[in-house]
């Protein structure tokens, strides 16, 4: 572990509730720091949208500011991270967003306008500048907003990799099988009575809670948004940066106001379900593609098809016919901040003395994760 010691917190014990990127990353940074940690998950693995992602560390889309500085800072941090510990696979892969019209093109070279496009890397090239850079494209497109600070971890692996790392430190607890109900002064107390007190206490609770857990989150200006991804069989070739289509300027905010005026309105079911076209490949070749932004309903439990086939036409229309077929599809649920109540990046509160909640980053979580573990302990 190479980031650093902090003599300060050399004696401390913290105690970190929630298995997903944001808890296993405030462990991390708390091991390298020379704290002691105890970190509790639910599920005996995690299961939520932390290893139901595309590992994208995305920069290109970021609002201007504060959330493209940490996004700027989680990138060095990941690749930092990924000195020490391989496994999680991180790759500087750079990404293109792939523009098929006129309108497109305008939103594409407005980007590169922007006081952020030399810190993002943003490059817009032509279509046989993007063949060049990503030959395996073979699709329909006329240019691609290339951003070099775009990169990858391997979600799926990621969170034991970084695990396994922490147990050789011999100051790291792991506690599965651990429900979080209830909190007092500098504790937790979780489903078997048990109490773990700590120096500092943070909770990294994902989207699906219930009980004590959902209490916390009643008044706070968080909502739940529902996701659809998929994930091809290997494709026989690699494809050497992250794509996307158009349809992403509509929901990043880096973007969004002139896609807003310039772009013409999305198909009705891709609108309802705000889809847009991200594909990250695997480490093992297959593609993951996705994903809808959906307002999640409590009690809703299916997951109707139109979405992905809009989404499987896209990445085809992208990739051409070396698209390969679906072998699995899956659901997810993540945290966001509610931006008709809040400007804020992520939820930071603390709940009672020494014990601090953070969430909310949804969406940008796998991306964000070590900029916000780290202003945790700054």
């Amino acid at each position: 572990m190479t980031l650093g010691l902090d003599p300060t917190m050399a004696r401390q014990r913290v105690v970190v509730v929630g298995g997903g990127i944001l808890g296993t990353l405030h462990a991390y940074l708390a091991l390298e720091r020379g704290a002691e940690v105890v970190h509790l998950e639910r599920d005996l693995v995690p299961m939520g949208a932390s290893v139901r992602n595309f590992g994208l560390v995305w920069v290109s889309g970021r609002a201007e500011g504060r959330e493209t500085e940490m996004a700027l800072r989680a990138r060095e941090l990941w690749e930092t991270i990924a000195r020490d510990v391989p496994d999680i696979k991180f790759r500087a892969n750079g990404s293109f967003t792939l523009v098929n019209d006129e309108r497109e093109l305008e939103v594409a070279q407005r980007a590169l306008q922007r006081p952020g496009a030399i810190l993002r890397g943003f490059d817009l090239m032509n279509r046989a500048q993007v063949l060049m850079r990503n030959p395996v494209l073979r699709g329909e497109f006329i240019a691609g907003l290339y951003c070099e600070r775009d990169a990858a971890v391997e979600s799926r692996l990621a969170l034991s990799a970084l695990r396994h790392a922490m147990i050789s430190t011999g100051r790291y607890t792991y506690l599965a099988g651990r429900e979080l109900v209830g909190v007092r002064d500098g504790a937790v107390i979780d489903h078997r009575g048990e109490v773990h007190a700590g120096d500092r206490v943070f909770l990294c609770l994902g989207a699906s809670l219930s009980g004590f857990a959902r209490e916390l989150f009643e008044s706070e200006p968080v909502r739940s948004v529902r996701l659809q991804m998929a994930e091809t069989e290997p494709l026989a070739d690699t494809l050497t940066t992250a794509i996307a289509n158009a349809d992403s300027f509509r929901y990043y905010p880096q973007f969004r106001a002139d896609a807003l005026e310039l772009l013409t309105e999305q198909e009705a079911t891709a609108a309802h379900y705000a889809v847009q076209l991200l594909v990250q490949q695997r480490c093992h070749g297959g593609l993951t593609i996705g994903d809808t932004h959906e307002g999640d309903r409590p009690g809703i439990f299916d997951a109707p098809d139109r979405p992905m086939d809009i989404i499987v036409a896209s990445a085809r229309r992208l990739i051409g016919p070396a698209m390969p077929r679906i072998e699995r599809r899956w659901t997810g649920v993540y945290h966001q901040m509610d931006p008709t109540r809040s400007d804020e990046v992520y939820l930071r509160r603390e709940i009672v003395s020494g014990v601090t909640i953070i969430t909310g980053a949804g969406g940008r979580g796998m991306t964000l994760a070590p900029a916000i573990a780290e202003e945790s302990f700054t």
